[in-house]
């Protein structure tokens, strides 16, 4: 017997070893089935589960069980990614608090007496940590109920992982396809790295917009350039201003002087300055600036670069700012300005300022020599696979978004100055010549033939940037580069779940790396999902207060609970996901009336017998049970093969909660209840046939509590654990059952809607008139007459009657019209002066939302959130506008 309260954590507990025991999850490369794959987007070694987690990995498990079920080999593969800037600062802060600093050339010393880590020495301390304190994100994992095949899980910096990179890294430089360039990257001066768009977050922040004046030469007259970064005047190479600008238009040409400089810099026409900005001229700094740099590009301008590693003024500038950090060198520089009276004016100015979301300073461009991988010609490809349709997008937007970045795609900058990582395996002779191999020793007889002896060799400190490594993840994990079983059967994967904001750096460059290596896709479908938000459509960040913790929400409501609401939420066309705890709590209380409904059914006596055949059954509510069972099955896995998960799990919820939880149960209670009803034996086996193929529609969404109800139930004894199980064949749908309980269901959910929005009484018992009511209807309503009375709330039954009553409350079904006489219970005529007044209220409010929507200042200078807040409330809005309208008919008002 089942226990009386549902306890998700305690079944959550102890179900998961079990299954992992069993080898349940386990791929099978040997065996005939059909492969599905799908490769786990790594989370890194350093991470702890949030919310983007539960909802990506929860929707993997989704498919991954599913397919189980529908037979094929499956394999969900799992590991971790070393994520070298996250792991490294993890690790220096450790060693910060026991005193411990690391050998970096340059850097302040602080405390003399401070221990100092070389490289090799820091690296140990690195992986120590990783025995001891990574990968805990696998466990978390595991209580979301993952299953992945935990036997294949690789690290990124494994040794076969390791030896790919290195593979991939040797044969794109010798293909031409990896080289050095002095270009501007993002450079944490914290760090002290490079870093990817990815690791930058924009930071509104509250600044100045400084008006400098520039002497042109040989004249009295000055050009002024606004800029929010002064500091950065002292690598000017020019002056730009709009070709068309009247109000510089006679100064192209010509040269300004630089003011504390001295440098001559010339007057460019470019249409990057924009008049309505600022002075409408802009200083043109190349070695600072992203936009500047492309200026500089086209004008053939020098880039001076004024800082160093650590964002201090260098020897390129003047002796009086050098050494200076650059903030120090801001106010020294707009006082010295001052001073030559060459400041027109300061305005506040508020902007968006990149930060390092590592370090959490500032980002500098910066312009200094790094590795560069050649994105556009591999990224060739990866674009034909898309246009051919070999590569699908869900939902097909992603195909547009992907063709935009990849056909405008630049170089890729794929070193980083970190010790954490793969080393670039790149070592310079005595006169830097560069000599790429994949060990040493082979760099070493490379440098004997060229040099004629045996020379001293450096290796290039740098390491790969974490997305170089991951964008081998489909082929290297499968073993590539050896020839491996795995390998030749799942590559190409079967689809790839991930969000949005790494369509570019990780989806695309994953395509870039399989098509060129494996020359085939690394997956047939991407499947991308929205963010998780909070309920107002926010981001989730610890400043904002506003971050649910998925361990928490598990501990609470259970894992079903959280991954219900996941896949409920999910809807392909959705960018944000919005969550709130009170919604995981009804998808707990889904749960549990799941478990009611069981105990329910065990209580009753519902027991399947040995070789029951669903069609040889003959009771018209059993059948209509069984269509409706087959009806959600084909829906469910046809909204699954779709990739429409909220779809799937939106009709488990309606078919379980409404559907078996309370149509059936309440209009079989009768018969369950009656001693000696006839239709009793065949009633129990529909009802426990049914659970029990509930059981398995469900399991891929919330597979603990469907696991602990198969066992209970006795399922397991003779088929083995859910899970293995296959998915269940839908059985035949009795059109004429179908017909008359969803006739009887229709009726009685009018009646009790209409009886809600009129606000009569819950005790209030009223008489049910059927007027025009045909020979099928008629008896309809007598056969049902006993379910209509106890669930409608009506206390007698009209089938008959001539004509429809004064104050009575209307109800169309069918041909049929059905009249509830409610003059004694309510005052007509003040609940449609109600009704109305709610009406126009609600038009206004739609009005109101329209005029905002219409206004295209509003919908595009308006956060995201705050323009999809409107929409929901306008069709909330209108949706009770029309509930209310119907209402209102029905009064005949």
């Amino acid at each position: 017997m089942l226990e009386k309260t549902y306890d998700p954590g305690e079944i959550e507990a102890r179900r998961y070893p079990e299954w992992e025991r069993s080898g349940a999850f386990k791929a099978h490369p040997e065996s005939a089935k059909p492969p599905y794959c799908i490769v786990i987007p790594p989370p890194n070694v350093t991470g702890s589960l949030h919310m983007g987690h539960a909802l990506d990995n929860t929707l993997q498990d989704i498919l991954i069980r599913w397919r189980r079920m529908k037979g094929d080999d499956v394999l969900w593969q799992p590991g971790t990614d070393h994520a070298g800037i996250a792991t490294q600062m993890v690790v220096v802060r450790n060693l910060e608090q026991e005193g411990i600093g690391l050998a970096v050339e340059g850097a302040d010393r602080g405390d003399g007496n401070k221990k100092l880590l070389n490289r090799e020495e820091f690296l140990a301390k690195v992986w120590e940590w990783k025995a001891y304190s990574g990968g805990a994100i696998t466990s978390q994992l595991r209580r979301l109920g993952a299953s992945c095949d935990w036997s294949r899980e690789r690290f990124t910096m494994d040794d076969g992982l390791s030896r790919a990179v290195l593979k991939v890294f040797v044969d794109l430089y010798r293909q031409g396809l990896i080289y050095k360039d002095n270009r501007l990257v993002n450079w944490d001066p914290k760090m002290l790295t490079a870093i990817s768009d990815l690791e930058v977050e924009s930071r509104e922040v509250k600044g100045h917009l400084w008006y400098l004046k520039y002497p042109i030469e040989g004249s009295a007259e000055h050009i002024v350039v606004a800029t929010t970064r002064p500091e950065t005047m002292l690598g000017d190479t020019a002056v730009a201003v709009h070709p068309a600008d009247a109000k510089w238009q006679h100064l192209i040409g010509r040269y300004a002087i630089l003011p504390l400089v001295g440098r001559r810099i010339p007057i460019v026409a470019d249409d990057y300055s924009d008049p309505e900005k600022g002075s409408g001229a802009v200083k043109i700094t190349p070695a600072h600036d992203f936009n500047d740099f492309e200026v500089g590009r086209r004008h053939k301008l020098e880039a001076i670069s004024i800082f160093d590693k650590f964002a201090r003024v260098n020897e390129n500038a003047p002796q009086e700012y050098r050494g200076l950090d650059r903030f120090e060198a801001r106010k020294t520089i707009v006082a010295d300005l001052e001073a030559q009276g060459l400041v027109e004016k300061i305005e506040p100015h508020t902007h968006a300022v990149p930060y390092g979301d590592r370090g959490g300073v500032p980002v500098e461009p910066f312009l200094t020599e790094q590795w560069y991988a050649d994105a556009k010609k591999l990224a060739d490809a990866p674009l034909a696979a898309v246009r051919d349709g070999r590569v699908t997008f869900v939902p097909e937007r992603g195909r547009d978004e992907f063709f935009r970045w990849m056909e405008n795609i630049e170089p890729w900058c794929i070193s980083r100055q970190l010790w954490w990582g793969h080393q670039i395996p790149a070592w310079y002779g005595p006169d830097r010549t560069l000599f790429v191999a994949l060990s040493e020793g082979e760099a070493r007889a490379e440098a004997r033939k060229h040099y004629g002896k045996e020379v001293p060799l450096e290796r290039d400190p740098d390491v790969l940037d974490t997305w170089f490594s991951s964008a081998l993840w489909p082929f290297s994990t499968l073993g590539w580069p050896d020839d491996t079983d795995a390998l030749r059967k799942y590559y190409p994967t079967s689809v790839l779940v991930t969000g949005w904001d790494i369509l570019f750096f990780w989806v695309a460059r994953m395509m870039m790396m399989g098509m060129h290596f494996m020359n085939e896709v690394p997956f047939r479908t991407v499947y991308l999902h929205g963010l998780v938000t909070d309920e107002k459509g926010q981001k989730m960040s610890k400043s904002k207060g506003n971050v649910i913790d998925p361990l928490e929400l598990i501990d609470k409501y259970g894992a079903d609970a959280l991954r219900f609401t996941m896949a409920s939420l999910a809807a392909a066309s959705a960018g944000r996901l919005r969550l709130t705890p009170a919604r995981v709590e009804g998808s707990r209380n889904f749960a549990t009336k799941l478990w009611n409904a069981t105990r329910f059914a065990e209580v009753y006596g519902a027991a399947l017998p040995q070789n029951f055949d669903p069609s040889s059954v003959e009771h018209t509510v059993n059948k209509w049970m069984l269509g409706e069972l087959a009806r959600a099955n084909v829906a469910i896995d046809k909204a699954l093969t779709d990739f429409r998960l909220n779809d799937a799990s939106n009709t488990l919820y309606e078919f379980i909660r409404d559907v078996l939880c309370d149509w059936y149960v309440e209009l079989t209670k009768p018969i369950l209840q009656e001693p000696d009803a006839p239709e009793k034996n065949e009633t129990r086996a529909v009802t426990a046939f049914v659970l029990r193929e509930t059981l398995k529609l469900l399991h891929p969404v919330m597979p603990f509590i469907t696991e602990e109800l198969w066992d209970k139930l006795g399922h397991r004894t003779v088929h083995g654990m859910l899970i293995s199980q296959p998915w269940p064949a839908p059985t035949s749908v009795d059109a004429t059952a179908e017909g008359e309980i969803g006739w009887l269901v229709k009726l009685i959910s009018d009646i009790r809607s209409a009886r809600a929005e009129l606000k009569v009484p819950d005790g209030a018992k009223l008489k049910l008139l059927a007027v025009g009511a045909n020979e099928t209807t008629r008896g309809r309503l007598d056969t049902h007459r006993a379910a209509i009375e106890r669930l409608a709330r009506v206390e007698a039954v009209d089938a008959s009657a001539k004509a429809i009553p004064q104050a009575a409350l209307q109800i169309v079904v069918g041909e049929a019209t059905y009249a509830l006489p409610v003059g004694e219970v309510i005052d007509l005529k003040a609940e449609a002066a109600r009704l109305q007044k709610e009406i126009r209220k609600l038009a206004d409010e739609v009005g109101k939302i329209d005029a905002k929507l219409g206004n295209a200042a509003f919908v595009s200078r308006a956060p995201e959130e705050v323009v999809e807040e409107q929409r929901e409330r306008r069709a909330q809005a209108e949706k009770t506008r029309t509930r209310l309208s119907r209402a209102l008919e029905r009064l005949g008002a």
